[in-house]
């Protein structure tokens, strides 16, 4: 299930001389992505890849079923799709509209208040992100019409991404998504959002019961989880990476 076309090795990533030195020679690499790889090492492994901060708590014979780097990408896959993600004049990172159709869009210049609606962003010319309501108390009344029927139908859909708190774990609601991808077929992925508010055991604990939930009771999702934390940053360059490849942006 490893993405096409990535090189694996992030221990690579390491090696900061020889790292910066080929990134150097590409001229469209993102100034705050370079300042990101002279971080300290460890400060670093911990941004790019916060799974590798717990890893070294496991038993040797528990790593077997921790899916730890079957995403595993070079360097220079990591800044290519930063790049995808910088808005520059040339790469337009645009809010479109809400809901399915144009006429449904707000006046509003942002999407704040519309969390209930489908929020579509252009990402260059390379893809569109979709921002959809989740399932749960504050879901709106035509999420089945709206939400469930877009992720049924829309055959251009290269992936589709849960977020499950990692504090609190899977809930109720995120197990109706997940049997609702499993139904429908869909390629999914389980983003573990929050990260900076839980301790490594906890996280530790976290990550082992939701990587034993994929293993035995899910088909379609992918095997590793994607950790991120909005606030420090951490695993948010890798998810971008994983999202650049699946959509054939680093082909």
């Amino acid at each position: 299930m490893a993405a096409p076309g990535l090189r694996l090795g992030a221990e690579r990533l390491f090696e900061m001389p020889a790292v910066l030195e080929r990134l150097s020679r590409y001229n469209s690499t993102s100034q705050a992505f370079a300042e990101v790889l002279r971080l300290p090492k460890q400060q670093l492994r911990k941004l790019l890849y916060p799974l590798q901060e717990v890893e070294r708590f496991l038993a040797p014979d528990g790593r077997q079923e921790f899916h730890l780097r079957i995403f595993d990408p070079s360097p220079e896959d990591i800044a290519r799709a930063d790049n995808i993600f910088t808005a520059t004049e040339r790469n337009r990172i645009d809010y479109v509209s809400s809901a399915v159709r144009i006429d449904h869009a707000p006046d509003l210049p942002r999407p704040e208040g519309h969390t209930k609606k489908m929020n579509f962003f252009k990402v260059g010319k390379h893809f569109t992100v979709v921002d959809m309501p989740g399932y749960g108390f504050r879901a709106p009344e035509d999420f089945v019409d709206m939400v469930e029927t877009y992720l049924k139908e829309r055959r251009n859909l290269k992936r589709t991404f849960l977020l499950v708190d990692s504090v609190v774990g899977i809930q109720k609601t995120d197990n109706t998504a997940i049997e609702m991808c499993e139904e429908f077929a869909l390629p999914y992925v389980i983003v573990l959002t929050k990260i900076d508010k839980s301790s490594k055991g906890h996280l530790l604990k976290q990550v082992l019961q939701i990587q034993k939930f994929v293993n035995m009771k899910t088909q379609g999702c992918f095997p590793q989880l994607f950790p991120v934390s909005a606030v420090t940053f951490s695993g948010i360059h890798l998810l971008r990476c994983f999202i650049a490849s699946v959509t054939g942006n680093l082909d």
